[in-house]
Order: structure tokens, then C-alpha cells, then sequence
């Protein structure tokens, strides 16, 4: 159980003391893909759904996800991000929306959660205001593909495992 940070000496869960870490400048980069229906990416890139522009909500919803990340994931430390960005990119072709959230700030430990949490967040609002249009949509494939800072250093993830 020493492999695992969030785990003390008895096997219990704690929040990991982080007050002896250096402040350096942390950055994480998450992404993950909405399957959709035709319908769904026409409507969309007409703004002609029910619910309005859904990608603006879906953003300010995953840049609000990502803020709130220690509110849901019970041993994430509360941080004070200096940037939070969501993106997204309609492929037609795959029929699927992909969603990018990247998060920054300079502190004692990294935002992989906080990015992790915003670009879930901003699928997770697609699909409610898409739901009525296309019940069958699909989150998949929502991973960190890169991270900056830290003691670990740089990550990223191979372009040949990407999707």
C-alpha cells in the first residue's frame, strides 16, 4: 500500500500533506469524446437544439467542474486555478464530439483531477441538453494527455495511444 499516496501506514485514506512541496507552475491537459448521432452535430452546428448553444453551456459547465473538482473527489485539495480552458472539436466523419479541458496554476500540487473533472463535466452537459435528440450518445475514452510540473515532471501521453 506505500505505492499508493492517498493511503497512511494503518491502510486508512488521507489527504496527502503536500506543505513541504516546492510551488512550481503545474499545468494538466485531459480530453474524452461524445459519440452523437448526425443529428446531434447538425443541430449543433446550426444552434438549432432546443436547449440553445449547447457548447457554450458545456463550457462554462466544465470550466465550473473543474473549480469544484475537490468538492466531488473527497481527497483532492481545494486549488486556486489560474486557468481553466475548455475546447471542443465536432468530427463529423467519427460522428462524435471531442472535448479538451486544460487547467494551470502555480502550487504545490498538479490539476490531472481538475482537467479530468472539467472535460467530464462539459461531456456530461452535452449529453443532458443532447439527451432528448439522442438518448444512445456515449462518453468514452476521457484520459490526462499531458502534465506539467511537479516532482515527476513532464507526461505525455504517446500520440500512437491516442484516439
Amino acid at each position: 500500500m506505500s505505492d499508493f499516496s492517498h493511503v497512511d501506514g494503518s491502510g486508512k485514506a488521507n489527504m496527502v500533506d503536500i506543505s513541504s512541496k516546492e510551488v512550481t507552475v503545474r499545468e494538466a491537459r485531459a480530453t474524452g469524446f461524445l459519440m452523437v448521432s448526425a443529428e446531434v452535430i447538425t443541430g449543433i452546428k446550426n444552434n438549432a437544439l432546443a436547449k440553445g448553444d449547447v457548447l457554450a453551456v458545456a463550457r462554462i459547465a466544465g470550466i465550473q467542474g473543474a473549480k469544484r473538482c475537490s468538492d466531488m473527489i473527497p481527497l483532492c485539495h481545494p486549488l486556486s486555478l489560474t486557468k481553466v480552458q475548455i475546447d471542443f472539436e465536432i468530427d463529423e466523419a467519427a460522428s462524435r464530439i471531442h472535448a479538451y479541458c486544460e487547467c494551470k496554476l502555480s502550487g504545490q500540487t498538479g490539476v490531472e483531477m481538475e482537467a479530468l473533472s472539467g472535460v467530464t463535466t462539459a461531456l456530461l452537459t452535452l449529453f443532458d441538453m443532447c439527451k432528448a435528440v439522442d438518448p444512445a450518445m456515449q462518453i468514452s475514452q476521457i484520459h490526462v494527455v499531458e502534465k506539467k510540473g511537479g516532482k515527476s515532471g513532464h507526461y505525455l501521453k504517446s500520440r500512437a495511444k491516442q484516439s
